[in-house]
């Protein structure tokens, strides 16, 4: 069997590694967050079934293994990309400020805010099928969006939000690129956000941090972020560099972010810092910088030689503390709090748990794929694992089979409401909206469910 006839829906090549067999007890309860139902699911993995996902992993690229249903969150990946828009309100504030150092500031809370939701988030989110697509109009918060599902090989999302009063853009595209580190898995979002603030007539655009789940194999999963975001105000010259940084032997950098800001005469500006799980501040670099010195005069008197001992590096590190607020400092962004039994429902934020939902009259408004109308998504989120598991196989199934017609017919898919194009801000090739979605002319849709 060849490349084209046997393969997984999120990489081209290879042959299909089915870990569904695979013996993992799993303890599966119900709650109820509203009309919000999910699973509590407790995995244990035997060691001989570790040995077997380690080596299918290392000698196949991570994102051909068919994953067992129950490492799956009942969303899809455009749904957990909608997550970017929680935080909406600094959006909207940085639309007010007259100061461009100030907008800088609250676009950089921004981006960090809107990985936030990742936070204890260990569930994979449903693979999108080609041409699935999903809206979310808030409103409530003056924007809409509409996101597709626009290469399969590689896999590429694409969304674009747009105020309801033309305030703002908010729009990019994404390619999850995994690598398999033995204990853990290291996601690299690929793809270039741009936020446009349409009255003020500027572009900002970065690149989101890596993201990593430990203990894959054995032991409690936890996630991290790390590396450098880089902000661009394409309009003012100004730039924002902030350092997500990694855990560490002792797990002391944990969820920091540092940061600062520069003008176009690359002057530095602002001192941003805080944890992208928590909160982030800003301060002026002179008062930082003498914070610092102080602070390291205090570790030098406290620190006593100690002995070396092992370091269990992958194990979970302990709750740290609360950011230290330097005096002088201007609050930017806060994280909001998860609801009650948040654990019970896959660690999702209250406005995660809002995606899946359906209102009554809101399936005629919807295009037809719509990954709320998923089979296999919302059979899992009414705690139907048997059912999601049929439903997935069946529209995986469906998939190739449309696949092969295509490639029999040497036909090429065509994308319904983004197109590749450049980005007029970075001059690199990206996704861009083409219009009419919200026209409600739904004939070309394809039929994916």
């Amino acid at each position: 069997m060849n490349s084209e006839e046997e393969f997984y829906d999120a990489e081209t090549g290879g042959c299909i590694y089915k870990l569904d067999d695979i013996l993992f007890t799993h303890i599966v309860q119900r709650s109820s967050y509203k009309r919000f139902r999910v699973n509590v699911i407790n995995k244990l993995l035997s060691i001989n079934d570790s040995i077997h996902l380690f080596f299918a992993a290392f000698t196949q690229e991570l994102s051909k293994i068919t994953m067992p249903i129950v490492l799956n969150e009942p969303l899809s990946f455009l749904q957990r990309m909608s997550e970017y828009m929680e935080h909406t309100h600094l959006i909207h504030k940085a639309c007010t400020l007259s100061d461009s150092i100030d907008r800088m500031q609250v676009v950089a809370a921004f981006a960090v805010s809107s990985v936030a939701s990742q936070w204890d988030r260990t569930g994979k989110p449903f693979n999108p099928l080609l041409g699935e697509t999903y809206e979310l109009t808030r409103e409530d918060e003056g924007y809409r969006l509409i996101s597709e599902q626009v290469s399969h090989h590689p896999p590429i999302s694409a969304f674009h939000a747009q105020s309801l009063k033309q305030e703002f853009e908010f729009h990019g595209s994404i390619y999850p690129k995994l690598k398999f580190w033995g204990k853990s898995v290291e996601a690299e979002p690929k793809g270039t956000m741009t936020l446009e603030l349409l009255k003020r007539k500027e572009a900002f655009t970065w690149t989101n941090p890596l993201c990593c789940v430990h203990n894959i194999i054995m032991g409690k999963l936890w996630i991290e972020q790390y590396g450098t975001v880089e902000i661009v105000n394409h309009h003012t010259g100004d730039r924002c560099v902030l350092n997500f940084k990694p855990c560490g032997m002792f797990g002391k950098e944990l969820h920091k972010v540092e940061g600062y800001i520069q003008d176009k005469s690359k002057r530095k500006r602002r001192v941003l810092y805080g944890k992208w799980t928590e909160c982030m501040y800003s301060v002026a670099p002179k008062v930082y910088e003498a914070n610092k010195k102080k602070a390291e005069k205090g570790d030098a008197k406290k620190n006593k030689p100690q002995s070396a001992g092992k370091q269990e590096t992958e194990d979970m590190p302990g709750v740290q503390e609360t950011v230290s607020v330097i005096t002088g400092s201007a609050l930017l962004w806060r994280i909001t709090p998860r609801p009650a039994h948040s654990e019970e429902m896959y660690n999702f934020t209250g406005f995660t748990i809002t995606l899946n939902e359906l209102e009554p009259g809101m399936e005629r408004l919807l295009a037809p794929t719509d990954c709320r109308l998923r089979p296999d998504i919302r059979a899992m989120e009414n705690g139907d694992l048997d059912t999601a598991s049929v439903e997935k196989d069946r529209l995986e199934e469906k998939q190739r089979a449309a696949r092969k017609e295509c490639s029999k017919d040497e036909e090429e898919w065509s994308t319904r409401w983004f197109r590749l194009g450049t980005n007029p801000h970075t001059g690199a090739q990206d996704w861009l909206y083409t219009g009419g979605y919200f026209d409600r002319n739904y004939t070309d849709c394809p039929n994916l469910y």
